[in-house]
């Protein structure tokens, strides 16, 4: 079997896994020239299966784009499956933004949302995985958060914080829960918003930072009442983009998530794309939450930082406590 003819198989097991691919769906693959066989596999396996498909190509010459492009919204319309499957430029998030509350707010969608898709993701672990063993893992995590009131967030690098999670429920991107829907392809974690106003520590990004990549140096975030008060780092210049990312609205400096990493085959590539689904791995990212159960955060942009091995103890709304990871381990 061919390396593309393995991409259109691992796309079109997602897409009935994860997407609840039907004969009766109209499918709309958005990409671009860097990730053009990656959208052909996907649009393919919408042909295979016997279901409509149309390929968007973003247009290059007006990249990074900071408006969504008026034909393919046009495009959108009537469909009800989208994939994007192009690369995840770090000053495209406002535009990523924009296109998923487009499609979430006014469309009764399923999206699956791929920005750093890569051959490598396709080909090899992340979309090979047992579907239905992760979504086993996904209900019995969520099932533990129910009653959920304070998250105390620690890890070995130095991350050190309380969140605030009462009424916050959590969601999972390995199945459909709703309607409209989003997932991540690959998929294969679960995550809440935080109550924004709240929360207090450290943050040590060890692991990898959203459109940028693995960090050479942990980058230190200080969290005030649930907002960004200072970043540190040996590495000056990754502060100096960090500062510049965070700066973009003043929301984009508020908390908006806190994710857990359940997928088996991810591995930590530098595309966090990848990385937020690796196990052992949490994230907590500042910015747009809106499409979470109660998000608040109205940012433009959305920001993830990662770090390792991470030991969570909640507080539930009878005061008792649970562990429910320890140093990366469930704890169940």
């Amino acid at each position: 079997m061919s390396k593309f003819q393995k991409m259109v198989t691992s796309a079109q097991n997602a897409m009935i896994h994860v997407m609840n691919l039907n004969k009766e769906d109209a499918v709309l693959v958005v990409t671009d020239d860097s990730t053009k066989r990656i959208g052909e596999a996907f649009y393919n396996a919408a042909i295979k299966y016997g279901s409509s498909a149309q390929l968007y190509m973003l247009p290059e010459k007006n990249r990074p784009l900071s408006e969504i492009p008026v034909e393919m919204n046009e495009l959108a319309k009537g469909k009800t499956i989208v994939i994007n499957a192009f690369i995840g430029l770090g000053d495209e998030t406002p535009f990523r933004v924009k296109w998923i509350k487009e499609l979430i707010a006014t469309r009764s969608i399923r999206l699956g949302h791929g920005p750093g898709i890569t051959k490598s993701m396709m080909i090899k672990g992340p979309m090979n995985i047992d579907y239905k063993k992760m979504e086993g893992l996904a209900d019995k995590m969520i099932k533990n958060f129910e009653n959920a009131k304070i998250a105390h967030v620690s890890a070995p690098g130095g991350t050190d914080i309380i969140l605030y999670i009462e009424d916050r429920g959590f969601s999972t991107d390995v199945k459909i829960t709703k309607d409209p829907y989003l997932a991540n392809l690959p998929c294969g974690e679960i995550w809440c918003g935080p109550i924004e106003s709240k929360g207090d520590g450290i943050i040590v990004c060890d692991g990898s930072i959203g459109d940028i990549g693995k960090v050479k140096k942990p980058l230190k975030i200080s969290v005030k009442n649930g907002k960004i008060s200072n970043i540190e780092s040996e590495d000056r210049k990754l502060v100096e983009e960090v500062e510049r990312l965070i700066n973009l609205d003043e929301e984009a400096k508020i908390i908006g998530e806190l994710g857990i990493g359940l997928n088996p085959g991810a591995k930590l590539s530098g595309i966090l794309l990848e990385d937020e689904k690796a196990l052992d791995t949490a994230h907590i990212a500042f910015g747009n939450n809106t499409d979470m159960d109660g998000g608040q955060n109205k940012s433009k942009t959305h920001r993830d930082f990662l770090f390792y091995k991470p030991t969570l103890k909640i507080t539930y709304k009878d005061d008792s406590t649970k562990v429910l990871i320890k140093k990366g381990k469930f704890c169940f």
